[in-house]
């Protein structure tokens, strides 16, 4: 397989070239903000631009991590995000089509309104959120593009990044610094470990499946419960840890309280193993190999990263 994957440079795209390269596929990455040696400069909205990279690359499938994923963000900028997580990916879509190359879109819980969770595929889409109506748009514009198609859903990513922006990156940060965390206990949702996430993308390509799949960590817990847990696999102190409820935050944005993804599907067609958030937390901390993670304070990021 020839692969493009637009968005490299975020920890869900990092992923994916480590995949598909172990895989003995051929991988080429683009990022659009923070520069991924070996990767090229893309902005998704550009259409010259991604016109110019998939002819190029001429690849048998393109991976589409990129997009905007700041979810309060967003619901001030409707129609920036529109274009990034809707409009872009349309174009690079259409594109690879004209080559007859198959296109994976990423997408999130967010596409549903929390109150029933955890979602199946099948299960009806009611955005709350600006960042959610993207996405969901994003999803129908695509599917009804393209033959070649698969919309992939997810949720609170986590593991090994480069730019050490994801929750446990953040949680580990301010436990170690002593700072105070406030964590909605309110928030149901499947959290999910990005090597986990990869490899599956790459198999269910590798299998030529099509329409939606959910891609995501096997069970559900809340925010806070997870971080408790991240803080027992990391040897971190939680006592400055608060658990709080979403209204507590004043977001800007609605979220989902009662959402999470549920995996029978893909559990069915593919032979990755989608991990629970311990082993998946384990499997962090093995990765890091003991590391602290450093660098500068990042504001928060929700969705993909």
């Amino acid at each position: 397989m020839r692969a493009l994957v637009i968005g490299a440079s975020g920890q869900v795209g990092a992923a994916l070239l480590q995949a598909l390269r172990a895989r003995g596929h051929e991988a080429t990455g683009t990022y659009a903000h923070h520069a991924v040696e070996g990767c090229w400069p893309l902005d998704i909205t550009d259409a010259r631009a991604v016109e110019h990279a998939i002819f190029f690359i001429k690849p048998d499938w393109i991976f589409c991590p990129a997009g905007l994923t700041h979810v309060d963000y967003c619901e001030e900028h409707p129609e920036e995000a529109r274009a990034i997580n809707r409009d872009g990916p349309l174009l690079a879509a259409r594109m690879g089509q004209r080559l007859g190359a198959g296109f994976v879109y990423y997408s999130t819980e967010y596409v549903f309104d929390g109150t029933a969770g955890p979602y199946a595929e099948e299960d009806p889409a009611r955005p709350l959120s600006e960042y959610g109506r993207s996405k969901w748009e994003g999803e129908r514009a695509i599917l009804a593009a393209l033959p070649r198609a698969l919309v992939v859903r997810t949720t609170v990513v986590y593991g090994p990044d480069s730019q050490e922006k994801n929750f446990v990156y953040q949680l580990i940060r301010n436990c170690r610094s002593g700072q105070g965390m406030r964590i909605p206990a309110d928030q149901v949702s499947s959290p999910t470990y990005n090597a986990d996430l990869a490899a599956a993308s790459v198999e269910c390509c590798e299998k030529d499946l099509r329409g939606v799949y959910h891609l995501a960590g096997d069970g559900v817990l809340d925010r806070h419960a997870f971080a408790l847990l991240a803080c027992r696999i990391f040897a971190l102190d939680p006592s400055r840890l608060t658990a709080v409820t979403t209204a507590d935050l004043a977001q800007k944005a609605p979220r989902p309280l009662r959402a999470g993804l549920s995996i029978a599907k893909a559990r069915a067609a593919l032979q990755t193993a989608l991990r629970a958030p311990e082993a998946g937390l384990r499997a962090m901390r093995q990765a890091l190999d003991g590391r602290p993670p450093g660098g500068d304070p990042v504001d928060r990021a929700e969705g993909l990263g």
